[in-house]
């Protein structure tokens, strides 16, 4: 059993926010692998998929950013799910729009949803980073991550997380480096090889 969360904040308010995008990423997962329709369970949104060989729980949680570690934990428990199986989806500043990148542990990097989870569960879980970009000032950062995509950013976004979707049952089975090579490969092939950050010209072929 897998247990695959996707970091946001409930409600439509907030639903296309770049630090949403977690959510939106699972609930890609969600239609591309047809998954059941989630239902409220541990202070979120909880649906039953297959990956390939590998049951997952997908979870949303719905107790806004810095508590989300509540409702992981309570699914973590429930179903027993060791914490190296735990797949954490989520925004990440220190990454370049459109690029993903999967580790194990380490730092949380300021990111209040991953403070929690570490708090609540431990730190040793995946996290699938979806890099947003950085605003270049940290002045900037509450703002620029609680603001919705711009229409630039809406088709590699859409893009990426239909690539997390495709490739899902990799991470799943522990593959790491072969979900973030075929992710990689797949956004080179949309033509997403550098996007700048917001504001600029978004797509560069390559």
């Amino acid at each position: 059993m897998r247990l695959i969360v996707g970091l946001g904040n409930p409600g439509t308010r907030y639903a296309k926010n770049r630090h949403n995008i977690g959510f939106m990423a699972v609930d890609e997962i969600a239609r591309v692998h047809r998954a059941s329709p989630f239902r409220r369970r541990f202070q979120g949104e909880a649906a039953e998929v297959v990956l390939g060989t590998e049951r997952a729980i997908l979870l949303k949680p719905q107790t806004f950013m810095n508590e989300s570690g509540r409702s992981v934990g309570e699914a973590q428990r429930f179903y027993k799910v060791a914490l190296e199986d735990v797949i954490v989806l989520h925004d990440e500043l220190d990454l370049a729009p459109a690029k993903l990148r999967v580790k194990k542990g380490g730092g949380n990097a300021g990111h209040n949803g991953l403070r929690s989870i570490t708090a609540c569960c431990g730190n040793e879980y995946r996290r699938v980073r979806l890099g947003i970009g950085h605003p270049g000032d940290k002045a900037l950062v509450h703002a620029f991550v609680l603001n919705d995509f711009g229409k630039s950013e809406e088709p590699w976004v859409e893009d990426l997380c239909r690539a997390v979707a495709d490739n899902a049952p990799l991470v799943a089975a522990g593959e790491n480096e072969s979900f973030q090579n075929k992710v990689h490969l797949a956004m080179v092939g949309r033509g997403w090889a550098d996007v700048k950050p917001p504001g600029k010209d978004t797509r560069t072929q390559g």
